[in-house]
């Protein structure tokens, strides 16, 4: 079935996220409370809800939306390009934009959003910033009373699972044993909340973002037995 896909039909992507304050003293006490109590399982009695607030961008209550970039496949003959872009900046209109997008060029039933532990994380996340914000979902992410069959949405996790849905393979990994290029080469998920706030580094945190979405679409490529991108056929827009 992967086979048969429309690579050109496949928006890839990848989102970077950081605790919605650059401090727990930031939070007004209410959010403070709550904070604390949605996190009392995971920290149990090892950290304050203060000292496990630099974890807090895992969740779409707590944290914030900073970065989305996006890829897609373009083919004329046989020249095969990948091209890249991001959506950075004040969340609500980096989230307005990334809207508009998949609405005017990848809106078509047929045409599908994929990143790497997505269903879980990435697309969750950008419909629950959204409605925060009082933006209105677009169709790609309106799952409610459609079958599983009908949710265009694609996970490289998912597809490395083989139904197997006790495990969890990290992108890192994947890259690993594909022999692709590692998009953890600079900076890795942990430390972009530091990259944010105390570096004031967007650019960086966007190239790394960047290169998340060109792994995943390197592990499909994989998936389906086809040669890996080369540098010249990356394009950044």
């Amino acid at each position: 079935m992967l086979h048969k896909l429309n690579l050109e039909n496949i928006l890839f992507l990848d989102i970077e996220t950081v605790p919605e304050q650059e401090a727990f003293e930031d939070l007004s006490p209410v959010k403070q409370k709550l904070y604390a109590d949605k996190t009392q399982y995971q920290r149990k009695e090892e950290f304050t809800a203060k000292e496990f607030y630099e974890r807090a961008g895992i969740w779409a209550e707590f944290g914030k939306i900073v970065c989305i970039s996006v890829g897609y496949f373009n083919f004329k003959g046989d020249e095969r390009k990948f091209r890249t872009t991001s959506f950075f900046g004040e969340e609500a209109d980096l989230l307005k934009r990334f809207k508009i997008l998949i609405e005017d060029y990848f809106g078509l039933p047929h045409h599908l959003m994929c990143g790497h532990n997505a269903k879980e994380f990435d697309f969750p996340y950008i419909a629950r910033r959204m409605l925060i914000h009082g933006i209105s979902l677009p169709e790609k992410l309106q799952l409610f009373g459609k079958k599983p069959w009908e949710i265009p949405h694609l996970d490289t996790l998912e597809l490395w699972k083989f139904g197997d849905y006790k495990h969890y393979t990290s992108l890192k990994l994947l890259t690993e044993l594909f022999n692709i290029p590692s998009p953890k080469d600079d900076i890795d998920g942990s430390q972009v909340r530091d990259v944010y706030y105390k570096e004031k580094d967007i650019d960086r945190i966007v190239t790394y973002c960047e290169k998340d979405v060109i792994a995943v679409a390197q592990v499909i490529l994989k998936l389906r037995q086809e040669d890996l991108l080369e540098d010249h056929e990356l394009i950044s827009v």
